[in-house]
């Protein structure tokens, strides 16, 4: 009998129907020569500290670090888990093999793994892995199993982050609750310390502390209007102006610091024609929006619906369950070219919902340019960008029986599919310099020449100017693959045409930072804080992002329900605890964005066989005990040992006396 175990019953009942395992029994379905059962959820996980050694039964900061000789795991105590793994234990015992189908990625082989290591399993086990579970994926797959050694990487690194989460989790929150947190034994509350949990606040914090420290600044704004169009006053580069105006994306226009120069510049120029000094135009080409990662999609469905990361995570669960749409859990915009041969069959699939697709219809997918044949772009297809798993796009099948959510989330995934085999939208960029006097302006404009791609989201929004999916909605409009967006279309103005023009000066006010959403927080635990609109920068960083696409929803949802986080209408805001939290941690290693990305990247090393997971666990115990060490070592809340009087405070770099307004000179560096 060969076993198969699914991640959870439906994907279960999905491969038994394909295998013809038609006769259920309590918790497994068999039927020619197979037997089909399940895991749900994690069944297995590490121990507890105490059952590794009773005396970390009790919290006490002479027994930290907590660093295990050898790891061990165990199965949940739950009662449904138990039943269920004495199903898998008894049926591996009489199976002759045993077919891994859990869920294609680093989790879905961990949770196996563990299962087959508790259960004793000693026959060969083979891999199946798909990124859909329709009924042609997983018979496709089934011809194509792999021995399970071909994924002995993709579990080491599944095990390190699974080890590396409880050593710095339990160790560091222990150290920082038995030091700094409040009240006593029972009544002491606990600080919750995590490897990607506490540097996500962190950047949670430090934006919400450079909101409020922000100091306003005003400067004045100069434009002037020639032909309906306004100009604007072109700064020199090292101009002392605000840093963050509304033009500080483009560092030669900018505002003035007084009203008393700008006004010195409208004196000059107000009797002075404006001539136009350089036309210049300049065809471009716009490509259209990248298909979805999992973290892109949360993104958008975050501003176009207001859903938040978790929201999403399980409507497009939901989708794959279905069989509408593929392997959500992904971090890649790129298909493999293997799937470009299905896509006519895909196009088919969808025409009925999606008027958009005629076009496409009746094309052939044989790789040829020109007329009749389906597109086939670097841009979409590329295998090198493609590992496990590629970009979410529709299956194909029907999308019946959806929710109103899903059908949002559907909507989104499907109309990004269609438009890449769509031509490029093409544009004319014009730049136009102008002289009043001695003082120099400019103006920029964008005309959308070949709409293209565009068409897509312009029929999907006609029927509804409201709709979320329009081009023209500033809010939620789809992007190109290189981030722009149209800007207005300029007259045609000539080289060397003059005439009278109007000065307009505007007193403005510098703008602090907004606030995170849930959609720019995912965005910058994938760039690991740092602010990139580029797409192909963005692919770059992404391994050395904060946590994976899969569990960055989670991670966000954790802060909401220990209260370090809330929402305030569509932004997050840090609370007075979580304040608290990140003002009390001194180690950099917990709070650096960029330190835990680095971290990151190194699984993904160990992912592809590129580095040594005994070299890495090796890093994370020297890590752990550098964190306890930091915090056993701060003498932070002692009393003062120059004055006797005063309790030491904790500085930037250095510690000092809370009476040092008394004149006391206590100082230590850290």
């Amino acid at each position: 009998m060969i076993l198969c175990v699914a991640e959870k019953p439906s994907a279960g009942r999905d491969i038994a129907k394909v295998l013809g395992a038609n006769t259920r029994h309590d918790g497994f379905m068999e039927g020619n020569g197979y037997c089909v059962t399940w895991t749900f959820g994690h069944l297995c996980a590490l121990y507890d500290p105490h059952e590794y050694n009773e005396q970390w039964k009790g919290w006490n900061m002479s027994f930290l670090p907590m660093i295990p000789e050898r790891f061990s795991i165990k199965v949940s105590g739950d009662e449904g888990v138990q039943k269920q793994f004495a199903i898998i234990k008894k049926l591996m015992s009489e199976a002759t093999e045993v077919i891994n189908c859990g869920d294609p990625g680093q989790e879905g082989e961990l949770i196996q793994r563990w299962v087959y290591q508790q259960a004793g399993c000693k026959v060969p086990v083979k891999r199946l892995w798909t990124s859909s579970l329709t009924e042609e994926a997983i018979r496709e797959a089934f011809k194509q199993l792999k021995d399970q050694l071909a994924y002995q990487h993709l579990y080491e690194a599944g095990l390190m982050r699974a080890i590396g989460d409880w050593l710095l989790g339990m160790n560091a929150s222990r150290a920082y609750t038995l030091k700094y947190a409040r009240g006593v034994g029972k009544d002491r509350s606990i600080l919750s310390i995590g490897r990607v949990q506490t540097p996500t606040l962190a950047l949670i914090v430090k934006r919400q502390q450079e909101i409020e420290h922000f100091v306003p600044r005003t400067y004045y704004e100069l434009k002037t209007l020639y032909r309906d169009t306004l100009f604007s006053y072109v700064f020199g580069k090292d101009s002392d102006t605000p840093e963050n105006s509304e033009n500080s994306d483009n560092s030669e226009l900018r505002g003035f610091a007084t009203m008393e120069e700008a006004q010195a510049v409208i004196d000059s120029i107000k009797d002075q024609p404006l001539t136009i000094t350089s036309v210049e135009k300049k065809k471009g080409t716009e490509y259209a929006p990248r298909l979805f990662d999992l973290t892109s999609l949360q993104v958008e469905c975050n501003k176009s619906y207001g859903y938040t990361a978790e929201q999403t995570l399980k409507l497009i669960q939901s989708l794959y369950e279905k069989h509408v749409t593929t392997y959500p859990r992904v971090d890649t915009t790129y298909l493999s070219e293997d799937i470009y041969a299905h896509v006519p069959k895909t196009l088919e699939g969808i025409k009925d919902f999606f008027p958009e697709v005629q076009p496409l219809l009746g094309l052939k997918a044989d790789g040829k340019k020109g007329e009749g044949s389906l597109p086939k772009s670097k841009k979409v297809f590329d295998n090198k960008k493609v590992t496990d798993h590629h970009a979410i796009i529709p299956t194909g099948q029907r999308p019946d029986n959806l929710t109103e959510q899903e059908k949002k989330v559907f909507r989104k995934i499907a109309l990004r599919f269609i438009a890449v085999f769509y031509p490029d939208c093409q544009v004319s960029n014009t730049t136009v310099l102008a002289k009043a006097g001695e003082y120099d302006f400019k103006v920029t404009g964008r005309q959308v020449l070949v709409q293209g791609w565009r068409e897509v989201f312009a029929k999907a929004a006609s029927s509804s100017p409201d709709n979320p999916d329009s081009p023209d909605n500033p809010e939620t409009a789809e992007p190109t693959a290189n981030g722009q967006q149209p800007v207005a279309t300029l007259p045609d103005f000539v080289k060397g045409e003059q005439g009278p023009h109007e000065p307009q000066l505007k007193e403005k006010t510098t703008t602090p930072p907004k606030y995170y959403t849930e959609a720019t927080l995912l965005r910058a635990m994938e760039t690991a804080g740092k602010t990139v609109e580029d797409e192909d920068l963005r692919d770059a960083m992404k391994e050395n992002g904060i946590g994976r696409p899969s569990t960055r929803a989670a991670i966000i949802e954790k802060l909401f329900q220990r209260k370090y986080i809330e929402r305030q209408g569509k932004t997050v805001h840090a609370t007075a605890l979580g304040i608290d939290l990140i003002a009390k941690i001194i180690s950099p290693l917990l709070m650096s964005a960029e330190l835990t990305g680095r971290w990151e990247k190194k699984m993904r090393m160990i992912e592809r066989g590129e580095y040594e997971a005994r070299d890495f666990l090796a890093e994370l115990k020297q890590m752990t005990t550098e964190v306890v060490r930091e915090v056993k070592a701060d003498i932070a809340g002692q009393p003062c040992p120059l004055c006797k009087q005063g309790r030491i405070i904790r500085g930037r770099t250095r510690y000092g006396c809370s009476r040092w307004r008394e004149g006391c000179t206590f100082a230590a560096p850290f």
